[in-house]
């Protein structure tokens, strides 16, 4: 397999992986809130929700496997922080798609109209 051919393979999981993580409510809800960019702790992200501490862990481990936060050290604390690149990375994908969309359209109209 060629090298295009695999980063192009690698470059569809990884938004695969972005696109089922955001792919749930509760998990978007997470994002909401770490969406201020600063990092939280986990009880931080379950105050003012009936979520409990280990279904919030359950999806921050989902987002951080798809990249979408990390883990911060901050002394004894555990934190989490949002990281945009692969949410940009997926909203640049999107905008392509819709792009190319818009183009085949485009052109199925003018067919149409001839």
């Amino acid at each position: 397999m060629s090298g295009k051919r695999r980063s192009t393979q690698n470059a569809m999981r990884e938004r695969a992986a972005i696109f089922a993580a955001l792919g749930d409510e509760t998990r978007l809800a997470v994002l909401v809130k770490l969406g201020d960019r600063q990092p939280h702790s986990i009880s931080r992200l379950t105050a003012g929700t009936r979520m409990s501490r280990q279904a919030v862990t359950k999806h921050l481990r989902v987002l951080a496997r798809a990249g979408i936060v990390r883990n911060v050290h901050l002394g004894r604390e555990n934190l989490f922080k949002l990281e945009t690149p692969p949410i940009e990375s997926a909203r640049d994908y999107l905008t392509d798609v819709s792009r190319q969309w818009d183009d085949t359209l485009a052109r199925l109209k003018a067919h149409l109209e001839k």
